[in-house]
């Protein structure tokens, strides 16, 4: 099996040695080489090369993003639209003739402190008063030197406007400057309460100081650019310095210098990147580009020299040289050799590992390992990238460890890399990855939906394995983002492919192989299958023993921490061939006559009870009962004595003066050759007399069942099974608490519950 698997392996991992060119590009020429005839030969490796280099650098197609242009818009109008209500609440702007009290003035009067104010409007009466008594008497104002240069200019032009109108007119400036400043006043409490409006001081004074006209001319200047720059796009990546220059150049001339400043920096604050890759007309663009590229042709007339002696072969030579058969093409030994070598070390590192993590390997099963391992490197060889790993781990995990399919999962990978050196290895971590999570997982698993949810996670593994894996080794990952993503997701669906292609396979290998997992025990374990329903009707005895010694032996399994449902499905079938003669098992009779008494032969009825074993397994194969299943018949009776038949005979032999061989009363065996098989004999022996105690207390049914094991263990039918004497007590003690729940006391019921109920159901019906 070992010469097999390195043939095989080696046959197919050392593929690319079989026909391989000694006059290759890069070797040196040992002769010159001429051209028998004219010929052109067509150079795929440079087409396929330049194709690939004017597709990885096709410009990309940028498509608008319409809804973050819009989101933009949005943002935009919600600002313009608080902007304006705020200046409401201060019209109106200019509130008074500027030619009497100028605009800048009229801007200064309405957010100077209220003591400024009225130290102003003070100044203006003393002056006015002062003057009607003594018009040569004229205090300057604008000269005070308590009056900061605003201050000045604003009372100056107050006290010009005093001296050229009456007291009606200038009273009412005054309230409307009052007006006018409590408006203002209550336009910065709200501004305080909004959130979508982000704006310094300085920038809200500039926007409520403006004109009617200026802030119309501001607003449809900032509408106008934004919607121009929009439509045109900003891609991303784009430097802030060109994205300053277009807003410049889009500002009308015609907006005022000091809102000018202001729209600029709203516009760099509102604006970005409203431009996407659109990936189909990048596509479309990039295959046609590839496509306009002719197939590269490499021709040559007859006589001329192909490559000289001692130059280095150049693709071009080489196309020549293999289109005309002299390249020498052949099986390269020395590379085929150190394939072979590779793979003994390969199957020399899994051999130590199996033998010390699943010893209990058949010939069969060296040959599914060996199969499911050349099912990677046969794919590799047809250039498939998407290994079949996760199959590997997922099936080598279920039919024997998650240890052994883990290094198996890790050699087998190892095969591949040195196999086909093209394929990338961001493939083959990923399916490596996946591999993995199949192999520690998927021998837990105990339902093909559990099995199913591992596949969606290989699935997801891969994917994200392959786009770290290609982010890490690019220069600039942000660039090639949405172009991975798209290989990323087809590689976990690979993932999840293999999977599904396990799952599927799955019963197939573990029939032609005589395999038992997890998910088939269970199956066989259902007793609505044909031979445990037979079992049921034909010998329902049977039935009810093979249900209780299942208990015990599942309970002691449980305990011992042994196969479970192996010892579920064992115990199920061990006792089928009882079928052959129902009756003559006392569980069958059901208080009828015994057979054997009728029979009065000991050797006789001692092969009617030994034919239970054989004919046991004769219909565990006609059923395809796997072999694990089938140890169970012969191992749970072992090399027993048929005890009862046996000191039968001796009565009467030592009446008739004839001798009586044991070899003719005891079951051929096997003994039992694992735990579980182990476990079942005993719980087989103690079922019987474990059902016959009713009245026992649990000490005397202790007692009975240490007898019974105590017989097993000196008669050696224990030997082969693993199980220590230490731990016979442990399942003394199982067994025991498992009959004490089977044999539970009742309350009695009293009569005359019973003729009260009985007489209640008379009158209701």
């Amino acid at each position: 099996m070992l010469l097999v698997s390195i043939v095989a392996l080696t046959s197919v991992v050392g593929y690319r040695f079989y026909n391989q060119p000694q006059l290759t590009v890069g070797k040196i020429s040992p002769l010159t080489i001429k051209a028998p005839y004219s010929e052109k030969f067509e150079d795929n490796k440079t087409t396929l090369e330049k194709r690939k280099e004017i597709q990885t650098g096709i410009v990309p197609i940028l498509k608008q993003d319409t809804f973050l242009t819009e989101e933009i818009q949005t943002k935009l109008a919600a600002y313009l639209d608080s902007v304006d209500e705020l200046r409401k609440l201060t019209e109106p702007f200019p509130f008074f003739n500027p030619e009497v009290l100028s605009l800048s003035s009229q801007k200064y009067i309405r957010f100077c402190p209220e003591e400024e104010f009225k130290s102003v409007l003070a100044s203006v009466a003393q002056n006015f008063r002062e003057k009607s008594a003594n018009p040569q008497h004229n205090v300057p104002l604008e000269k005070r030197p308590d009056f900061n240069i605003k201050l000045q200019q604003v009372a100056s032009e107050l006290k010009a406007y005093r001296e050229q109108t009456s007291d009606t007119e200038f009273n009412t400036l005054i309230a409307q400057i009052t007006l006018t400043r409590y408006r203002y006043a209550q336009a910065w409490k709200k501004l305080a309460q909004k959130k979508n409006v982000r704006l310094d001081d300085k920038e809200i004074v500039i926007l409520l100081d403006l004109t009617e006209k200026d802030w119309k001319t501001t607003k449809n200047t900032i509408s106008l650019a934004i919607d121009r720059i929009l439509t045109q796009g900003i891609p991303l990546g784009m430097p802030s310095s060109l994205l300053e220059q277009a807003v410049s150049a889009q500002l009308n001339p015609d907006i005022p210098e000091n809102a000018e400043f202001l729209a600029h920096n709203l516009l760099l604050e509102i604006l970005e990147p409203n431009l996407e890759e659109d990936k189909d007309a990048t596509r479309n663009i990039a295959e046609k580009a590839a496509m306009a590229i002719n197939t590269v042709i490499v021709e040559i007339e007859q006589g001329e020299v192909i490559v000289e002696q001692g130059a280095r072969i150049t693709q071009a030579d080489f196309v020549l040289l293999d289109g005309f058969k002299l390249s020498q093409r052949g099986t390269n030994w020395d590379g085929l050799k150190l394939c072979a070598t590779f793979v003994s070390f390969v199957l020399g590192i899994f051999l130590v590992i199996q033998r010390r993590v699943y010893t209990s390997i058949r010939n069969r099963d060296y040959l599914l390992l060996c199969l499911l391992s050349l099912s990677a490197p046969l794919l590799s060889v047809f250039n498939f990238p998407h290994t079949s790993l996760p199959a590997i781990g997922l099936l080598v995990s279920s039919f024997y460890t998650p240890s052994l399919a883990v290094y198996q999962v890790a050699l087998v990978a190892a095969l591949v890399m040195f196999s086909n050196q093209a394929i990338g290895y961001s493939y083959l971590l990923a399916g490596c990855a996946g591999g993995l999570i199949a192999a520690i997982f998927a021998g837990r698993l105990r339902s093909r939906e559990a099995i199913a949810r591992l596949g969606i996670m290989v699935g997801i593994s891969q994917a994200a394995v392959y786009l770290i894996s290609n982010l890490i080794a690019s220069a600039s990952p942000a660039t090639i983002w949405s172009a991975i993503l798209p290989d990323a997701s087809i590689c976990g669906l690979f993932g999840v492919a293999w999977s599904v292609v396990a799952i599927g396979i799955s019963p197939y290998l573990e029939r032609f192989f005589d395999l038992v997992t997890p998910i088939r025990l269970a199956e066989l374990s259902n007793p609505n299958l044909p031979l445990l329903k037979r079992l049921a009707t034909e010998a329902p005895g049977t039935f009810q023993h093979t249900m209780f010694v299942a208990s015990l032996a599942e309970a002691a399994a449980r305990e011992l921490n042994c196969n479970v449902e192996l010892i579920r499905a064992g115990t199920l079938y061990h006792d089928v061939g009882k079928m052959h003669d129902p009756l003559g098992f006392i569980e069958n009779q059901m208080g009828g006559p015994n057979k054997h008494d009728e029979i009065d032969d000991p050797w006789l009825s001692a092969e009617i009870i030994k034919k239970h074993v054989s004919e046991g397994l004769a219909m565990a194969r006609r059923y395809g009962l796997p072999k694990a299943i089938r140890d169970f018949i012969p191992e749970h009776q072992g090399t027993l004595l048929i005890a009862y038949f046996y000191y039968q005979a001796k009565q009467k032999a030592e009446e008739e003066g004839a001798t009586v061989l044991e070899s003719d009363f005891r079951y051929i065996g096997p003994i039992p050759q694992s735990r579980e098989a182990g476990i079942m004999m005993l719980a087989d022996g103690c079922e019987a007399a474990l059902r016959s105690l009713r009245d026992a207390t649990p000490k005397q049914a202790l007692s009975t069942v240490q007898k019974i094991f105590k017989s097993r263990w000196q008669d050696g039918q224990l030997l082969d099974s693993g199980l220590s004497y230490d731990e016979l007590p442990i399942v003394a003690d199982v067994f025991i608490r498992v009959w004490q729940q089977f044999n539970h006391k009742r309350i009695a019921y009293p009569k005359g519950a019973l003729d009260v109920s009985l007489n209640r159901n008379r009158t209701n019906s």
